[in-house]
């Protein structure tokens, strides 16, 4: 019960990733908000939270990089969790596989409002509360590909980029106030499957581990830097990768 009596706020977190923060840091003891479009899904997995004894409620948003969506964003989950949002954790994203040629002006847009402006305007909105209410942690979603390239995602990987910049900038306005900021960098990371190969496996060969991620990996490195163990912890970006970025291997 790590994360006993706190409040949390979950982007994105109908699936994959985000789901597996939101779960996680219920089993942990938090009160979490679930928030993302599709409200059958987020009630699924408040559902599946609540039957195991946790906390949690489901909060619609369309963070559409509107400064006006995510404060709307911020002051219903701050209602529902009864005033407070300890922990914002930013996950929600998209990503078009697309090359630099293929991609559009109003996908680039699009990208960038949803992946930059919305946790950006979210922070802006939720941070100050944390400042007052006297100390927070606030979890951004990078991406080993902003560091690593490769030759498709070029507009996602930027975007990913601008997060973990972020993330050191933010943690230097807000950390001294009392808000920690720090961000994971996930590998390859999808929801395990019987039998299934994953196109996207080849992109885990050569690695330490050798293989996809779960989503509950990188559930797990959130665990640790909304809690206190993280707590003179500021400003890093923590690879979850199996070694993608960070070790050569030469595979047999």
């Amino acid at each position: 019960m790590r994360l006993e009596g706190r409040t949390a706020l979950v982007t994105g977190a109908t699936s994959n990733i985000g789901r597996a923060i939101a779960e996680a840091f219920a089993a942990e003891g938090a009160h979490v908000v679930v928030s993302g479009r599709s409200a059958e899904r987020g009630r699924e997995v408040v559902d599946g939270i609540r039957v195991r004894g946790g906390r949690a409620d489901f909060v619609r948003a369309d963070l559409d990089g509107s400064a006006a969506a995510s404060r709307a964003l911020a002051q219903e989950a701050t209602r529902v969790l009864g005033g407070r949002i300890d922990v914002l954790v930013n996950n929600a994203g998209i990503y078009p596989g697309d090359t630099t040629t293929a991609t559009d002006e109003k996908t680039f847009d699009l990208v960038y409002a949803v992946n930059v402006k919305a946790p950006f305007f979210l922070t802006a909105a939720v941070a100050p509360a944390m400042v007052e209410a006297g100390g927070g942690a606030i979890i951004n979603l990078g991406s080993w590909i902003a560091r690593l390239g490769i030759p498709v995602g070029a507009l996602y990987s930027s975007t990913k980029g601008a997060v973990e910049t972020l993330t050191r900038a933010w943690a230097a306005e807000f950390g001294p106030q009392g808000v920690r900021v720090n961000a994971i960098s996930p590998g390859v990371v999808l929801p395990p499957t019987q039998g299934e190969e994953r196109p996207s496996a080849i992109m885990m060969k050569g690695t330490p581990a050798g293989r996809m991620g779960t989503p509950d990996a990188i559930a797990h490195a959130a665990v640790y830097l909304a809690g206190d163990e993280s707590s003179f912890v500021h400003g890093i970006v923590l690879d979850v990768d199996g070694g993608r970025t960070t070790a050569a291997v030469i595979a047999a």
